[in-house]
């Protein structure tokens, strides 16, 4: 090489995105107390590995053991990357229960921004909703006290931080007694029981 030849700065790898109708994700609706990883910690709870049985997947995006709802595996990593990162702007839908009823203020704060200390979280979708009809039981059930009412909200969100929607609702004064990943981008619990696992296409705006 002529040393007076600039040397060129390597190209940047981007793998390649999988095609539309031929890559596929498991959903799976995880039930409260199992963990979200597929390998054991110690402490005896059981973890992805009881239930899904497809080969060589991986959560893009976990749920919290005490958190319930919709994760999203795939065998794929540039996929998973789309999947989990907030650039890629996959909204997640959380059904949340609270303790307390929750006023106009409380959830314009959250629709604002909540200032949680270490970071401000982004503005999110916020509404109150009535208790989702045909949910099923959770397991243990929560710890209601008689004398404080609780509610339900619907919360939307492109974040993913840890324990990032207890702290917002905390942050209102509304802490969360229950939590449940209802969507993730496209992709819902609807039909889809509490530990059961099924398979779907990716939609071409995924990828």
């Amino acid at each position: 090489m002529n040393p007076a030849t600039p040397r060129r700065a390597p190209a940047r790898h981007r793998p390649p995105r999988p095609c539309p109708g031929e890559a596929v994700v498991v959903l799976f609706n995880k039930p409260w107390g199992v963990l979200c990883q597929f390998s054991a910690d110690g402490s005896g709870k059981p973890t992805l590995a009881d239930f899904v049985r497809a080969p060589g997947v991986y959560p893009a995006g976990r749920l919290d053991a005490d958190s319930e709802g919709l994760v999203v595996l795939t065998a794929d990593g540039a996929l998973q990357a789309r999947i989990a990162h907030p650039r890629h702007k996959l909204t997640k839908v959380y059904l949340v229960q609270v303790e307390g009823v929750p006023t106009p203020e409380q959830i314009a704060a959250i629709k604002a921004g909540v200032d949680l200390g270490d970071f401000v979280a982004a503005p999110a979708r916020a509404r109150v909703i009535a208790e989702p009809p045909g949910l099923w039981p959770r397991q243990p059930p929560i710890r209601v006290r008689r004398a404080i009412p609780t509610g339900w909200l619907e919360l939307a969100l492109r974040e993913g931080r840890h324990r990032q929607v207890r702290r917002m609702t905390a942050a209102v004064g509304l802490p969360t007694l229950r939590l449940i990943r209802w969507a993730v981008g496209p992709w819902t619990l609807d039909g889809l029981a509490p530990g059961t696992v099924r398979t779907e296409s990716v939609p071409e705006r995924v990828v």
